[in-house]
């Protein structure tokens, strides 16, 4: 029998991605910018409600409890996601254009790309699923050395789509 999951191979299983208290619906995701909070461990952690001045992440009274989604109450606007230490926390924008979303995640490699830049988009295990386009990265003192870049990928990645690989790999 083959085990998979994140305790075996460091990677969520999809079952595991579909039982996260921090996925919006499919609904939400195609109205524009939200969280996807695909936090595994319930260790003692809270930073990500912390960030969110709206109330969309909520841990609630049990310190290590999962972070919960408030969909409606999420704007998509990426303060949480430099803020989580497992960078855990993605902003998927499901509505970016017809043929293309967004994916914003953290990162903490140098160099850092640029907006405009084509990189090689990957998932949660590291393997390539598509080219992106760098649309955006932010990188502000505040973050503690970690980034928040953009890619616009093709739409049927959104929900691949994690990071990039590192410039000059």
């Amino acid at each position: 029998m083959r085990k998979e999951g994140y305790l075996y191979t460091g990677v969520p299983s999809a079952q595991e991605l579909a039982s996260f208290p921090g996925k919006p619906s499919e609904e939400r995701m195609s109205k524009g910018r939200v969280a996807v909070v695909e936090c595994l461990q319930e260790i003692p952690c809270n930073p990500c409600e912390s960030a969110c001045k709206f109330g969309a992440i909520q841990i609630g009274e049990n310190i290590t409890a999962l972070p919960c989604l408030d969909e409606e109450a999420c704007t998509g606007c990426g303060l949480c996601v430099a803020q989580c230490p497992g960078l855990a926390i993605f902003i998927v924008n499901k509505a970016y254009s017809e043929t293309e979303a967004t994916v914003d995640f953290p990162f903490e490699y140098l160099p850092l790309p640029e907006k405009g830049d084509l990189v090689d988009a990957v998932d949660r295990a590291g393997q390539v699923v598509c080219q992106g386009r760098v649309v955006k990265v932010v990188n502000i003192p505040s973050n503690a050395g970690t980034s928040v870049v953009s890619l616009a990928i093709p739409k049927e990645f959104a929900d691949d789509v994690r990071s990039m690989k590192r410039l000059g790999e």
